[in-house]
Protein backbone atom coordinates (compact mmCIF):
# COMPACT_ATOMS: atom_id res chain seq x y z
CA UNK A 1 0.00 0.00 0.00
CA UNK A 2 1.78 3.47 -0.93
CA UNK A 3 2.27 5.87 1.79
CA UNK A 4 0.29 9.08 2.07
CA UNK A 5 1.83 11.92 1.40
CA UNK A 6 1.49 15.35 3.04
CA UNK A 7 -1.27 17.77 1.06
CA UNK A 8 0.89 20.63 0.36
CA UNK A 9 0.32 23.64 1.96
CA UNK A 10 0.35 27.52 -0.20
CA UNK A 11 2.43 29.16 3.00
CA UNK A 12 5.18 27.56 5.39
CA UNK A 13 6.27 28.79 8.83
CA UNK A 14 7.98 32.16 8.79
CA UNK A 15 6.51 33.20 5.06
CA UNK A 16 5.28 36.98 5.75
CA UNK A 17 2.03 37.98 4.49
CA UNK A 18 0.07 41.30 4.86
CA UNK A 19 -4.55 40.84 5.02
CA UNK A 20 -7.10 42.52 6.11
CA UNK A 21 -9.08 41.12 9.70
CA UNK A 22 -12.31 40.32 8.56
CA UNK A 23 -13.79 38.02 11.59
CA UNK A 24 -13.04 36.73 14.51
CA UNK A 25 -12.39 33.27 15.74
CA UNK A 26 -14.21 31.15 18.99
CA UNK A 27 -11.03 31.58 20.62
CA UNK A 28 -10.82 35.11 20.00
CA UNK A 29 -8.49 34.98 16.79
CA UNK A 30 -8.73 37.66 13.75
CA UNK A 31 -9.57 35.63 10.86
CA UNK A 32 -8.28 37.26 7.56
CA UNK A 33 -8.09 35.11 4.44
CA UNK A 34 -5.67 35.39 1.18
CA UNK A 35 -7.25 33.56 -2.28
CA UNK A 36 -9.22 31.91 -0.08
CA UNK A 37 -6.70 30.36 2.38
CA UNK A 38 -7.22 31.60 6.21
CA UNK A 39 -5.42 33.05 8.79
CA UNK A 40 -6.14 32.71 12.44
CA UNK A 41 -4.16 36.49 13.63
CA UNK A 42 -4.30 36.44 17.70
CA UNK A 43 -4.54 40.04 19.08
CA UNK A 44 -6.01 41.17 15.80
CA UNK A 45 -9.93 42.47 15.58
CA UNK A 46 -12.02 42.94 12.23
CA UNK A 47 -11.19 46.16 9.97
CA UNK A 48 -7.25 45.69 11.11
CA UNK A 49 -4.93 45.54 7.90
CA UNK A 50 -1.79 43.67 9.29
CA UNK A 51 1.68 42.39 8.26
CA UNK A 52 1.64 38.68 9.76
CA UNK A 53 4.05 35.85 10.02
CA UNK A 54 2.95 31.91 9.56
CA UNK A 55 4.20 30.31 13.00
CA UNK A 56 2.05 26.98 11.62
CA UNK A 57 0.19 25.60 8.24
CA UNK A 58 -2.11 23.12 6.98
CA UNK A 59 -3.63 22.60 3.79
CA UNK A 60 -6.42 25.59 4.27
CA UNK A 61 -5.59 27.41 7.36
CA UNK A 62 -2.53 28.54 8.82
CA UNK A 63 -2.12 30.13 12.66
CA UNK A 64 -0.41 33.67 12.16
CA UNK A 65 1.94 35.95 14.81
CA UNK A 66 0.77 38.96 14.42
CA UNK A 67 4.34 41.42 13.56
CA UNK A 68 2.31 44.87 12.77
CA UNK A 69 -0.76 46.42 12.66
CA UNK A 70 -0.47 48.73 9.55
CA UNK A 71 -3.64 50.42 9.52
CA UNK A 72 -5.59 50.00 12.93
CA UNK A 73 -9.63 49.04 12.51
CA UNK A 74 -11.95 52.00 13.29
CA UNK A 75 -13.22 49.55 16.33
CA UNK A 76 -9.66 48.79 17.98
CA UNK A 77 -9.10 50.33 21.29
CA UNK A 78 -6.40 50.43 23.95
CA UNK A 79 -7.70 47.52 26.18
CA UNK A 80 -7.07 49.56 29.83
CA UNK A 81 -5.74 46.40 31.05
CA UNK A 82 -2.09 46.16 31.15
CA UNK A 83 -1.76 42.10 30.73
CA UNK A 84 -4.82 41.95 28.41
CA UNK A 85 -2.65 40.39 25.14
CA UNK A 86 -0.47 38.03 27.62
CA UNK A 87 -3.04 36.73 29.94
CA UNK A 88 -5.57 36.13 26.83
CA UNK A 89 -8.47 35.83 29.78
CA UNK A 90 -10.49 38.97 27.64
CA UNK A 91 -10.30 37.77 24.25
CA UNK A 92 -11.53 40.84 22.69
CA UNK A 93 -10.84 44.00 25.29
CA UNK A 94 -9.38 45.67 22.26
CA UNK A 95 -12.41 45.93 20.86
CA UNK A 96 -15.18 48.40 20.97
CA UNK A 97 -17.82 47.16 23.30
CA UNK A 98 -20.75 47.84 20.26
CA UNK A 99 -18.44 45.59 17.51
CA UNK A 100 -18.67 43.03 20.37
CA UNK A 101 -21.83 42.91 20.61
CA UNK A 102 -22.01 42.77 16.87
CA UNK A 103 -19.84 39.83 16.52
CA UNK A 104 -21.78 37.79 19.45
CA UNK A 105 -24.94 38.59 17.68
CA UNK A 106 -23.84 37.53 14.44
CA UNK A 107 -21.75 34.40 15.90
CA UNK A 108 -25.14 32.73 17.48
CA UNK A 109 -27.03 33.70 14.67
CA UNK A 110 -24.38 32.33 11.25
CA UNK A 111 -24.02 29.11 14.05
CA UNK A 112 -28.10 28.57 13.65
CA UNK A 113 -27.82 28.80 10.23
CA UNK A 114 -25.06 27.24 9.48
CA UNK A 115 -24.72 23.79 11.82
CA UNK A 116 -28.63 24.29 12.35
CA UNK A 117 -29.90 24.25 9.09
CA UNK A 118 -32.12 26.89 9.26
CA UNK A 119 -33.02 29.25 6.55
CA UNK A 120 -31.27 32.97 7.27
CA UNK A 121 -34.40 35.04 6.51
CA UNK A 122 -35.77 33.11 8.67
CA UNK A 123 -33.49 33.26 11.63
CA UNK A 124 -33.44 37.19 11.26
CA UNK A 125 -37.02 36.97 11.69
CA UNK A 126 -37.11 35.54 15.14
CA UNK A 127 -34.12 36.91 16.46
CA UNK A 128 -34.83 40.03 18.68
CA UNK A 129 -31.65 42.53 19.63
CA UNK A 130 -29.10 41.47 21.95
CA UNK A 131 -29.24 42.42 25.46
CA UNK A 132 -25.73 44.49 26.49
CA UNK A 133 -24.42 45.97 29.17
CA UNK A 134 -25.86 49.81 29.73
CA UNK A 135 -22.74 50.85 32.23
CA UNK A 136 -19.81 50.07 32.32
CA UNK A 137 -18.74 46.27 31.16
CA UNK A 138 -16.02 45.85 34.03
CA UNK A 139 -16.07 45.04 37.64
CA UNK A 140 -19.07 42.28 36.37
CA UNK A 141 -18.05 39.07 37.94
CA UNK A 142 -19.13 37.99 41.03
CA UNK A 143 -16.04 35.39 41.39
CA UNK A 144 -12.90 34.73 40.76
CA UNK A 145 -10.41 31.64 40.77
CA UNK A 146 -6.74 32.95 41.00
CA UNK A 147 -4.30 30.13 40.24
CA UNK A 148 -1.04 30.26 42.73
CA UNK A 149 2.31 29.63 41.48
CA UNK A 150 5.82 30.38 42.14
CA UNK A 151 7.68 32.87 39.75
CA UNK A 152 11.67 32.59 39.00
CA UNK A 153 12.72 34.33 41.80
CA UNK A 154 10.60 31.87 44.22
CA UNK A 155 8.39 34.33 45.20
CA UNK A 156 4.55 33.36 45.27
CA UNK A 157 2.28 34.72 42.57
CA UNK A 158 -1.33 34.92 41.82
CA UNK A 159 -2.85 35.53 38.33
CA UNK A 160 -4.58 33.22 35.38
CA UNK A 161 -3.25 30.80 32.81
CA UNK A 162 -2.33 32.41 29.61
CA UNK A 163 -3.75 30.50 26.51
CA UNK A 164 -3.50 27.12 26.14
CA UNK A 165 -0.62 26.64 28.77
CA UNK A 166 -0.58 26.55 33.12
CA UNK A 167 2.35 29.29 32.98
CA UNK A 168 0.33 31.62 35.34
CA UNK A 169 0.38 35.64 34.35
CA UNK A 170 0.61 37.60 37.70
CA UNK A 171 -2.62 39.45 38.08
CA UNK A 172 -3.88 40.60 41.43
CA UNK A 173 -6.43 43.30 39.70
CA UNK A 174 -8.66 41.94 37.17
CA UNK A 175 -10.60 44.21 36.15
CA UNK A 176 -13.31 42.10 35.17
CA UNK A 177 -13.44 41.16 39.03
CA UNK A 178 -14.17 42.99 42.49
CA UNK A 179 -11.88 45.43 43.91
CA UNK A 180 -11.60 43.51 47.19
CA UNK A 181 -9.72 40.68 44.78
CA UNK A 182 -6.44 42.48 44.72
CA UNK A 183 -6.58 43.01 48.57
CA UNK A 184 -7.13 39.53 49.57
CA UNK A 185 -4.58 38.29 47.29
CA UNK A 186 -2.18 40.58 48.39
CA UNK A 187 -2.53 39.46 52.08
CA UNK A 188 -2.62 35.84 51.18
CA UNK A 189 0.74 36.20 48.88
CA UNK A 190 2.50 37.99 51.87
CA UNK A 191 1.29 35.56 54.57
CA UNK A 192 3.04 32.59 52.35
CA UNK A 193 5.94 34.57 51.52
CA UNK A 194 6.67 35.70 55.24
CA UNK A 195 6.10 32.19 56.63
CA UNK A 196 7.33 30.17 53.71
CA UNK A 197 4.22 28.23 52.34
CA UNK A 198 4.76 26.72 49.46
CA UNK A 199 2.73 26.95 46.12
CA UNK A 200 1.44 23.75 44.90
CA UNK A 201 3.97 22.86 41.61
CA UNK A 202 1.73 20.87 39.07
CA UNK A 203 5.45 18.75 38.20
CA UNK A 204 6.84 17.45 41.34
CA UNK A 205 3.21 17.55 43.46
CA UNK A 206 4.72 19.38 46.00
CA UNK A 207 3.00 22.53 48.01
CA UNK A 208 0.19 24.00 49.84
CA UNK A 209 -1.71 26.68 48.23
CA UNK A 210 -3.22 25.66 44.46
CA UNK A 211 -5.82 28.55 43.90
CA UNK A 212 -7.83 30.86 45.98
CA UNK A 213 -11.46 31.52 45.35
CA UNK A 214 -13.20 34.87 46.03
CA UNK A 215 -16.72 35.14 45.48
CA UNK A 216 -19.05 38.63 46.49
CA UNK A 217 -23.06 39.15 46.72
CA UNK A 218 -23.40 41.80 44.41
CA UNK A 219 -26.53 42.72 46.54
CA UNK A 220 -25.83 41.48 49.81
CA UNK A 221 -22.16 43.13 49.66
CA UNK A 222 -20.70 39.50 51.58
CA UNK A 223 -17.33 38.02 50.68
CA UNK A 224 -16.73 34.51 50.68
CA UNK A 225 -12.82 33.55 50.41
CA UNK A 226 -11.97 29.79 49.98
CA UNK A 227 -8.66 28.54 50.00
CA UNK A 228 -7.73 25.30 47.79
CA UNK A 229 -4.84 23.99 49.05
CA UNK A 230 -3.26 20.02 49.32
CA UNK A 231 -2.97 18.88 52.28
CA UNK A 232 -1.93 15.05 52.64
CA UNK A 233 -2.48 14.40 56.52
CA UNK A 234 -2.89 10.80 57.67
CA UNK A 235 -2.88 11.55 61.08
CA UNK A 236 -6.74 13.32 60.29
CA UNK A 237 -8.84 10.79 58.05
CA UNK A 238 -11.66 13.21 58.14
CA UNK A 239 -13.72 12.77 55.01
CA UNK A 240 -16.96 14.69 53.15
CA UNK A 241 -18.16 18.55 53.95
CA UNK A 242 -17.25 19.89 57.61
CA UNK A 243 -20.45 22.17 58.24
CA UNK A 244 -20.10 25.28 60.28
CA UNK A 245 -21.74 23.09 63.22
CA UNK A 246 -18.75 20.59 62.94
CA UNK A 247 -15.62 22.31 62.53
CA UNK A 248 -11.94 20.68 62.82
CA UNK A 249 -10.45 21.76 65.59
CA UNK A 250 -8.35 24.58 65.92
CA UNK A 251 -5.17 22.33 65.64
CA UNK A 252 -6.18 20.16 62.54
CA UNK A 253 -6.90 23.97 61.01
CA UNK A 254 -3.59 24.95 61.80
CA UNK A 255 -2.49 21.56 60.04
CA UNK A 256 -4.13 23.06 56.95
CA UNK A 257 -2.44 26.54 56.66
CA UNK A 258 0.61 27.18 59.39
CA UNK A 259 -0.27 30.08 61.34
CA UNK A 260 -3.79 30.32 60.15
CA UNK A 261 -5.52 32.69 62.95
CA UNK A 262 -2.94 35.36 61.40
CA UNK A 263 -4.11 34.89 57.87
CA UNK A 264 -7.72 34.77 59.00
CA UNK A 265 -7.58 38.05 60.75
CA UNK A 266 -6.32 39.87 58.22
CA UNK A 267 -8.70 38.46 55.66
CA UNK A 268 -11.59 39.11 57.82
CA UNK A 269 -10.55 42.98 58.49
CA UNK A 270 -11.37 43.76 54.96
CA UNK A 271 -15.06 44.78 54.76
CA UNK A 272 -17.81 42.68 53.57
CA UNK A 273 -15.97 39.14 54.50
CA UNK A 274 -18.29 36.63 56.05
CA UNK A 275 -17.14 33.15 55.04
CA UNK A 276 -13.82 32.00 54.91
CA UNK A 277 -13.21 28.39 54.49
CA UNK A 278 -10.67 25.67 52.77
CA UNK A 279 -11.08 23.14 49.89
CA UNK A 280 -8.59 20.05 50.16
CA UNK A 281 -8.00 18.93 46.46
CA UNK A 282 -4.94 16.38 47.03
CA UNK A 283 -5.63 15.37 43.36
CA UNK A 284 -3.11 15.67 40.24
CA UNK A 285 -5.64 17.15 38.05
CA UNK A 286 -6.72 20.58 36.45
CA UNK A 287 -9.91 20.40 38.13
CA UNK A 288 -9.70 23.35 40.72
CA UNK A 289 -11.94 22.37 43.89
CA UNK A 290 -11.75 18.81 45.68
CA UNK A 291 -14.76 17.54 47.29
CA UNK A 292 -13.64 18.58 50.78
CA UNK A 293 -14.98 21.32 52.25
CA UNK A 294 -13.82 22.83 56.01
CA UNK A 295 -15.62 26.33 56.85
CA UNK A 296 -12.84 27.64 59.40
CA UNK A 297 -14.56 31.23 60.02
CA UNK A 298 -18.23 32.49 59.62
CA UNK A 299 -20.75 31.00 57.76
CA UNK A 300 -20.67 28.07 54.90
CA UNK A 301 -22.07 30.38 52.29
CA UNK A 302 -22.60 33.81 51.14
CA UNK A 303 -26.15 35.41 50.31
CA UNK A 304 -27.29 37.02 47.60
CA UNK A 305 -30.60 38.57 45.85
CA UNK A 306 -31.67 37.76 42.22
CA UNK A 307 -35.22 37.95 40.13
CA UNK A 308 -36.45 39.07 43.97
CA UNK A 309 -35.19 35.52 45.67
CA UNK A 310 -32.11 35.70 47.95
CA UNK A 311 -29.98 32.72 47.35
CA UNK A 312 -27.69 30.89 49.74
CA UNK A 313 -24.47 30.73 47.55
CA UNK A 314 -21.61 27.79 48.88
CA UNK A 315 -17.84 27.34 47.31
CA UNK A 316 -19.22 24.47 45.13
CA UNK A 317 -22.27 26.43 43.90
CA UNK A 318 -22.83 26.86 40.39
CA UNK A 319 -24.11 30.78 40.05
CA UNK A 320 -23.81 32.96 37.45
CA UNK A 321 -20.93 34.90 37.28
CA UNK A 322 -22.27 38.27 36.12
CA UNK A 323 -25.91 38.96 38.37
CA UNK A 324 -26.81 42.28 36.59
CA UNK A 325 -27.00 40.45 33.05
CA UNK A 326 -28.17 37.37 34.40
CA UNK A 327 -31.15 38.88 35.63
CA UNK A 328 -32.02 39.88 32.14
CA UNK A 329 -31.66 36.95 30.78
CA UNK A 330 -33.72 34.79 33.50
CA UNK A 331 -35.97 37.17 33.22
CA UNK A 332 -36.43 36.55 29.43
CA UNK A 333 -36.59 33.04 29.93
CA UNK A 334 -39.34 33.82 31.90
CA UNK A 335 -40.74 35.75 29.37
CA UNK A 336 -41.01 33.18 26.78
CA UNK A 337 -41.88 30.55 29.29
CA UNK A 338 -45.33 32.48 28.77
CA UNK A 339 -46.14 31.60 32.87
CA UNK A 340 -49.56 32.65 33.89
CA UNK A 341 -49.71 30.80 37.71
CA UNK A 342 -50.93 27.07 37.15
CA UNK A 343 -48.08 25.49 35.03
CA UNK A 344 -46.01 23.25 35.79
CA UNK A 345 -42.60 23.10 34.88
CA UNK A 346 -39.51 21.40 34.25
CA UNK A 347 -36.02 22.81 34.68
CA UNK A 348 -33.10 20.85 34.03
CA UNK A 349 -29.36 21.78 35.04
CA UNK A 350 -31.11 23.68 37.50
CA UNK A 351 -28.19 24.37 39.87
CA UNK A 352 -28.28 25.75 43.37
CA UNK A 353 -32.53 26.40 41.65
CA UNK A 354 -31.78 30.51 40.38
CA UNK A 355 -34.53 29.96 37.27
CA UNK A 356 -36.36 27.21 39.23
CA UNK A 357 -37.13 29.35 41.80
CA UNK A 358 -37.47 32.27 39.75
CA UNK A 359 -40.29 30.77 38.04
CA UNK A 360 -42.21 28.93 40.83
CA UNK A 361 -43.38 32.33 41.69
CA UNK A 362 -45.10 32.30 38.06
CA UNK A 363 -45.72 28.53 37.77
CA UNK A 364 -47.76 25.65 39.51
CA UNK A 365 -45.08 23.81 40.44
CA UNK A 366 -41.19 23.65 39.21
CA UNK A 367 -39.17 20.32 39.39
CA UNK A 368 -35.47 20.97 39.28
CA UNK A 369 -33.15 18.47 38.47
CA UNK A 370 -29.39 18.75 39.18
CA UNK A 371 -26.03 16.69 39.64
CA UNK A 372 -24.53 18.22 41.94
CA UNK A 373 -25.61 17.20 45.49
CA UNK A 374 -24.65 20.38 47.37
CA UNK A 375 -26.64 22.50 44.60
CA UNK A 376 -29.52 20.68 45.16
CA UNK A 377 -29.07 20.90 48.76
CA UNK A 378 -29.05 24.91 48.30
CA UNK A 379 -32.07 24.73 45.92
CA UNK A 380 -33.96 22.99 48.69
CA UNK A 381 -32.90 25.67 51.31
CA UNK A 382 -33.31 28.22 49.09
CA UNK A 383 -36.51 27.41 48.56
CA UNK A 384 -37.53 27.43 52.39
CA UNK A 385 -35.95 30.31 53.48
CA UNK A 386 -38.25 32.43 50.47
CA UNK A 387 -41.13 30.53 51.63
CA UNK A 388 -41.26 28.48 47.94
CA UNK A 389 -43.71 25.49 47.88
CA UNK A 390 -44.17 24.92 44.83
CA UNK A 391 -40.73 23.56 44.06
CA UNK A 392 -38.94 20.12 43.94
CA UNK A 393 -35.79 18.95 43.22
CA UNK A 394 -33.95 15.60 42.03
CA UNK A 395 -30.32 14.90 42.29
CA UNK A 396 -28.97 13.25 39.05
CA UNK A 397 -28.22 13.64 35.68
CA UNK A 398 -30.80 15.39 33.60
CA UNK A 399 -30.37 12.36 30.93
CA UNK A 400 -31.36 9.88 33.58
CA UNK A 401 -33.80 11.46 35.95
CA UNK A 402 -36.08 13.03 33.39
CA UNK A 403 -35.95 9.69 31.62
CA UNK A 404 -36.24 7.48 35.17
CA UNK A 405 -39.61 9.72 35.85
CA UNK A 406 -41.64 9.33 32.47
CA UNK A 407 -40.84 5.61 32.52
CA UNK A 408 -42.01 5.28 35.97
CA UNK A 409 -38.69 4.71 37.86
CA UNK A 410 -38.51 7.60 39.85
CA UNK A 411 -40.52 7.91 43.48
CA UNK A 412 -42.50 11.19 43.37
CA UNK A 413 -42.50 13.29 46.16
CA UNK A 414 -44.33 16.06 46.96
CA UNK A 415 -42.52 18.90 49.08
CA UNK A 416 -43.10 19.16 52.81
CA UNK A 417 -44.70 22.33 51.55
CA UNK A 418 -46.92 21.23 48.75
CA UNK A 419 -50.73 20.52 49.19
CA UNK A 420 -51.35 18.99 45.77
CA UNK A 421 -51.84 15.68 45.64
CA UNK A 422 -49.37 13.14 45.00
CA UNK A 423 -51.45 11.07 42.23
CA UNK A 424 -52.56 14.69 40.40
CA UNK A 425 -48.86 16.02 40.20
CA UNK A 426 -47.25 13.30 38.98
CA UNK A 427 -49.46 13.17 36.31
CA UNK A 428 -48.83 16.53 35.35
CA UNK A 429 -45.37 16.70 35.71
CA UNK A 430 -45.54 13.56 33.29
CA UNK A 431 -47.18 15.95 30.69
CA UNK A 432 -45.65 19.25 31.63
CA UNK A 433 -46.88 22.53 30.32
CA UNK A 434 -42.88 23.95 29.70
CA UNK A 435 -39.69 22.46 30.05
CA UNK A 436 -36.74 24.39 30.23
CA UNK A 437 -32.97 23.49 29.52
CA UNK A 438 -29.64 24.99 30.83
CA UNK A 439 -27.41 22.57 29.57
CA UNK A 440 -23.23 23.01 29.98
CA UNK A 441 -21.40 23.55 26.88
CA UNK A 442 -22.05 19.70 25.53
CA UNK A 443 -25.46 20.41 25.08
CA UNK A 444 -28.27 18.40 26.06
CA UNK A 445 -27.62 14.50 25.91
CA UNK A 446 -29.68 12.59 23.33
CA UNK A 447 -31.93 10.94 25.64
CA UNK A 448 -32.80 13.79 27.80
CA UNK A 449 -33.61 15.18 24.06
CA UNK A 450 -36.03 12.02 23.28
CA UNK A 451 -37.53 12.09 26.36
CA UNK A 452 -38.34 16.17 26.43
CA UNK A 453 -40.29 15.08 23.34
CA UNK A 454 -41.97 12.24 24.76
CA UNK A 455 -43.45 14.06 26.98
CA UNK A 456 -44.75 17.02 24.76
CA UNK A 457 -44.30 20.01 26.56
CA UNK A 458 -46.41 23.06 25.25
CA UNK A 459 -43.20 25.61 25.12
CA UNK A 460 -39.56 24.35 26.27
CA UNK A 461 -37.19 27.11 26.69
CA UNK A 462 -33.62 26.82 25.95
CA UNK A 463 -30.96 28.61 27.59
CA UNK A 464 -27.14 28.33 25.86
CA UNK A 465 -23.68 29.06 26.82
CA UNK A 466 -22.55 27.64 23.71
CA UNK A 467 -24.45 28.25 20.13
CA UNK A 468 -22.83 25.22 18.93
CA UNK A 469 -24.65 22.69 20.56
CA UNK A 470 -27.73 24.82 20.81
CA UNK A 471 -28.12 25.16 16.94
CA UNK A 472 -27.40 20.69 17.03
CA UNK A 473 -30.10 20.26 19.72
CA UNK A 474 -32.65 22.65 18.68
CA UNK A 475 -32.39 20.94 15.00
CA UNK A 476 -33.26 17.59 16.97
CA UNK A 477 -36.34 19.13 18.87
CA UNK A 478 -37.71 21.18 15.32
CA UNK A 479 -37.87 17.82 13.70
CA UNK A 480 -39.46 15.99 16.64
CA UNK A 481 -42.51 18.46 16.41
CA UNK A 482 -42.11 21.56 17.79
CA UNK A 483 -41.27 25.50 15.53
CA UNK A 484 -38.39 27.98 16.86
CA UNK A 485 -40.31 30.75 17.26
CA UNK A 486 -37.95 33.69 19.46
CA UNK A 487 -34.24 33.73 20.20
CA UNK A 488 -32.20 36.31 21.90
CA UNK A 489 -28.67 37.01 22.63
CA UNK A 490 -27.90 38.42 26.14
CA UNK A 491 -24.08 39.20 27.02
CA UNK A 492 -23.02 37.93 30.21
CA UNK A 493 -18.98 37.50 29.78
CA UNK A 494 -17.97 41.47 28.56
CA UNK A 495 -14.68 41.53 26.91
CA UNK A 496 -14.34 38.01 26.24
CA UNK A 497 -16.13 35.59 23.05
CA UNK A 498 -18.66 33.88 24.91
CA UNK A 499 -22.67 34.86 24.77
CA UNK A 500 -25.80 33.24 26.41
CA UNK A 501 -28.41 32.85 24.48
CA UNK A 502 -32.49 31.80 25.11
CA UNK A 503 -34.51 30.35 22.40
CA UNK A 504 -38.51 29.76 22.69
CA UNK A 505 -39.91 26.36 21.33
CA UNK A 506 -43.92 25.91 20.63
CA UNK A 507 -45.68 22.56 20.18
CA UNK A 508 -46.75 22.27 16.64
Amino acid sequence: MPKKTKEPTPYTKGDILELNITDISTDGSGIGKIDGYTLFVKDAVIGDFVKVSIMKSKKNYAYAHLDEIIKPSDFRIEPPCPVARACGGCQIQNLDYTKQLEFKNNKVRNNLIRLGGFDAEFIDSIMEPIIGMNDDHFRYRNKAQFPIGTDKNGNPISGFYAGRTHAIIPVQDCLLGVEENKEILNIVLDHMKKYGIKAYDETTGEGVFRHVLIRKGFTSKEIMVCFVIQHKNKNNPQKGNSRTENKPSNNAVSDYINHQEKLINKIIAINGVTSISVNINNEKTNVILGNEIHTIWGTDYITDRLCGIDFRISPLSFYQVNPVQTEKLYNTAIEYAQLIGNETVWDLYCGIGTISLSMAKKAGHVYGVEVIPQAIDNARENAVNNHIENATFYVGKAEEVLPDFYEGKLITKTSAYNSTSAEVQHRKALHPDVIVVDPPRKGCDINCLETMLKMKPERIVYVSCDSATLARDLRILVDGGYKLTRACTCDLFPNTVHIESVCQLIRE
